[in-house]
């Protein structure tokens, strides 16, 4: 299945009840979701996308790069006539927040379930191939919501960085939160996207040969 729409900022017009928040940016048809946990960690205020304005922000985005998630990215993204270009060249890469509302301080648990709704909308929309929680409280709530693992996976970022995990119609690779990273976790997160990448990541069998027609129907 396609999406219809080729905005890459909030594609689905998501309306948080919140005076400000960062909404989810990217392809709307992605194979990747990247997830992060909330602009107050995660940043994304001054341009209203994800993963930027945040001293780490390079760091990241360059081995999304390196990894081949995303075509570049631009630190200063104003053009000559003033206006504000998109300062990540997503490629078929979505990236979003478990809690997209600019909060006063860390949001609570009540903030964080009435966002999910938002959240888990834009997620099954996008549909995406593997999903990258980044961060603990995202790769915590990723194996809670959408694997078999949580009761049996220990959320230690400094292992689970960068390991492909089995979900339940997706694949998981989590990431160490950005503002952690030491040397070489950058590079290890780009050489595993590199190695995704190489694989058949999709794992789609064409069951169009049980239905009528010459349409594809592929399944996870």
């Amino acid at each position: 299945m396609q999406n219809v729409t080729d905005r890459t900022r909030n594609p689905f017009g998501m309306r948080p009840d919140c005076e400000s928040f960062v909404p989810g940016y990217g392809d709307a048809n992605a194979d990747f979701h990247v997830i992060g946990d909330h602009p107050g960690v995660h940043g994304g205020v001054d341009a209203g996308v994800p993963f930027t304005d945040e001293p780490w922000s390079t760091a990241f985005l360059s081995a999304l790069v390196e990894g081949g998630l995303i075509a570049g990215f631009d630190e200063d993204p104003a053009t000559d006539d003033g206006e504000t270009a998109d300062p990540i060249a997503a490629g078929r890469t979505f990236f979003s927040y478990l809690h997209m509302c600019v909060a006063d301080g860390v949001p609570d648990e009540a903030s964080y379930d009435d966002m999910e709704r938002f959240f888990d909308a834009e997620l099954r929309a996008i549909a995406a191939h593997v999903l990258l929680p980044v961060g603990a409280r995202a790769t915590d709530h990723v194996l809670r919501q959408y694997t078999s693992r949580a009761h049996k996976t220990e959320i230690d970022m400094d292992a689970l960085h960068a390991e492909e995990l089995l979900g339940s119609g997706w694949l998981v690779l989590p990431v160490k939160d950005p503002a952690e990273w030491t040397d070489g976790d950058g590079d290890r997160l780009a050489a595993a996207l590199r190695e995704l990448r190489s694989t058949d990541f999709r794992r789609e069998s064409d069951l169009g040969r049980f239905i009528a027609g010459s349409d594809p129907y592929l399944v996870r």
